[in-house]
């Protein structure tokens, strides 16, 4: 008796210490995300919402989709090493989704696909203004081949796949960073890599996505900034916002052998990414994840009509088509839910 009550108040004990640990890591994580602090430590978080939405439908008046199912996933996260006052910083958003619906014989259509990489490596300059100078590595791209659905025989032409774009991102420049919650990054010399596959750049004579006609990379040189906001509005409630804005510095007009301009550009047409992200636990098991993101770019023009295999100009009568070439994309998802 006199034994199993000692084990039971050792364990109490060890119980009560671990309790204590983990309250203090969880204090200094905290402390972390609004300041910097002079410590050697490893940082992480994220969230991880997979969700599926299906539906079923017989002789039902109000009409609709016989039979559909969508299936997305979104991840974004962010892994931190802090060495004293230098901060290596990594973060990571990936979408996905598919809808297979009755009308299209259930083959899947992607709705999105997204990758977007960047890792950034901070030494302190001025510590009283959390200055930092940074060099950052951004890649984007996307998982699998993309198609126009509201082309008749979209099936037969890939507008995009993975690496076809892919935009490779170095910089050097200044970060004010503020913790793990605000940074804002500006480099005078960022170099940018655009790759894609010729079986893109060969559809247009002025070539896809900023590489030229029948090549498969183009260099760029430019003006990058950066900036991220994140805010725990509740302890399971959190929204994270990002800007970036490229300049090119090469950018110029595109020409074919006549001289005839076909496609104008100037290092005044900004490349934009306007992204945010709202993430609420609703319970240990379910999460809502509300993203919306905007994004412009004069190398991704936009068309309201297409040519049919008769040659006639056809309107697409997509409902957005006012937006011109601005790209928008605002995704719901209620499922499982991973906050760590």
């Amino acid at each position: 008796m006199k034994k199993n009550l000692l084990i039971i108040t050792s364990l109490c004990a060890l119980s009560n210490v671990l309790r204590a640990q983990i309250n203090k890591v969880d204090e200094v994580k905290k402390s972390l995300e609004t300041k910097n602090a002079d410590t050697v430590a490893w940082i992480h978080s994220g969230v991880l919402t997979i969700g599926t939405n299906g539906g079923f439908l017989h002789n039902w008046a109000a009409g609709g989709e016989l039979g559909s199912l969508l299936v997305n996933g979104i991840f974004s996260g962010r892994l931190d090493r802090l060495n004293h006052r230098d901060i290596w910083s990594n973060t990571l958003d990936m979408t996905y989704g598919l809808t297979y619906n009755y009308s299209s014989s259930f083959v899947p259509r992607k709705t999105d696909d997204r990758i977007d990489f960047t890792s950034k490596y901070g030494k302190v300059i001025d510590t009283g203004r959390n200055i930092f100078l940074t060099t950052l590595f951004n890649f984007k791209s996307q998982l699998t081949k993309g198609y126009d659905y509201s082309l008749p025989n979209w099936d037969s032409i890939s507008t995009s796949n993975f690496l076809s774009p892919a935009f490779f991102t170095l910089a050097v420049g200044g970060e004010y960073r503020k913790g793990s919650d605000i940074t804002l990054f500006l480099s005078p010399v960022a170099a940018r890599l655009v790759t894609a596959d010729k079986y893109y750049t060969l559809m247009k004579p002025e070539g896809m996505f900023g590489v030229p006609y029948g090549k498969t990379t183009a260099m760029q040189l430019g003006a990058y900034f950066s900036g991220r906001y994140t805010i725990n509005i509740t302890k399971n409630m959190v929204f994270k916002t990002r800007l970036d804005l490229y300049s090119n510095y090469l950018a110029k007009d595109t020409k074919d052998s006549t001289g005839t301009v076909i496609k104008k550009d100037n290092p005044g047409n900004l490349n934009v990414l306007f992204d945010n992200l709202f993430s609420w636990k609703v319970s240990k098991v379910f999460n809502i994840t509300v993203g919306a993101t905007v994004m412009y770019d004069n190398n991704i023009p936009y068309s309201k009509t297409y040519v049919d295999d008769m040659g006639n100009t056809v309107d697409k009568n997509e409902p957005g088509a006012g937006l011109g070439w601005i790209q928008l994309k605002q995704v719901v998802t209620f499922g499982l839910g991973f906050k760590f």
